[in-house]
């Protein structure tokens, strides 16, 4: 199987695949025992790693960054993608799950808290009885030490975990992917809310508003106190800056020299 062709979204590589395109591509490094991370990007990814350069080379040495955000499919079908649909993190921890079921596969989960994690696993059991879930870890609400990553990272090796759910938020789940790659043979996706909604802690956006890229409203009317800002300054951030670069690619494209996606 070929790498993952992308396109650039202010500076931030998005691969173009599709829900079951991933679960292969996971299937595959299981396989093969190959260590990699999944980052699942919206426009708060985005514009964390355009304003972070620390964060982008995060995002970069991903195996695979997906179209989380509506307004990140959007883009790609105005820089030329024109088929590419939604990869949204949530609904990929269930591809993923149900594809697990299928083949025996193991997860292990880590984030969150306590109380989220078993009713999240509860919940998981329920839909996919033939689930494999060999651990779960909610770590403390802080910067852990070296001895809690090196612990973390030997508690889920100990388990023989194929893939690994993260749900630290952004950019706390990329970050933790990144460092413990090397520590880990396992696949590791970072999922962000999944564990709050999959758990029924927090309550989804309806579909019809997911598909108008609205979900944003609605989660602003759940955490008003913790969004608005985010939603204030990035989405206002990224209409502009990508508009900018919407320019410049149909500038290239009169003068002829139309971008495609890479495939690095």
């Amino acid at each position: 199987m070929t790498q993952a062709s992308q396109i650039s979204v202010l500076g931030t590589p998005v691969s173009v695949t599709s829900y079951g395109d991933v679960c292969d591509r996971i299937q595959q490094w299981i396989t093969r025992r190959q260590p990699q991370y999944i980052v699942a990007a919206n426009v708060h990814v985005v514009m964390t790693a355009y304003f972070q350069s620390e964060y982008q080379n995060i995002l970069r040495a991903a195996a695979l960054v997906t179209p989380d955000g509506m307004p990140l499919v959007w883009g790609m079908r105005q820089l030329g993608v024109r088929q590419q649909q939604r990869v949204y993190g949530p609904d990929l921890m269930l591809a993923w799950c149900d594809r697990a079921a299928q083949i025996g596969s193991s997860i292990y989960l880590y984030g969150s808290t306590s109380d989220v994690l078993s009713k999240l696993s509860t919940n998981l059991k329920q839909r996919f009885p033939e689930l494999k879930i060999v651990g779960q870890h909610a770590p403390p609400f802080r910067a852990l030490s070296l001895a809690e990553m090196r612990a973390d990272a030997d508690r889920i090796q100990s388990s023989g975990a194929d893939v690994v759910f993260v749900g630290l938020g952004c950019p706390k789940q990329e970050g933790w992917m990144a460092q413990q790659q090397a520590n880990l043979d396992a696949v590791m996706i970072g999922v962000g809310a999944a564990f709050s909604f999959h758990s029924g802690t927090v309550s989804q956006s309806p579909r019809w508003m997911m598909r108008l890229g609205l979900e944003w409203v609605f989660r602003l009317g759940q955490e008003p106190q913790r969004l608005w800002s985010r939603y204030l300054v990035n989405n206002s951030a990224f209409v502009v800056l990508f508009g900018l670069q919407l320019m410049h690619h149909w500038r290239r494209v009169l003068l002829g020299q139309r971008a495609v996606p890479s495939s690095e």
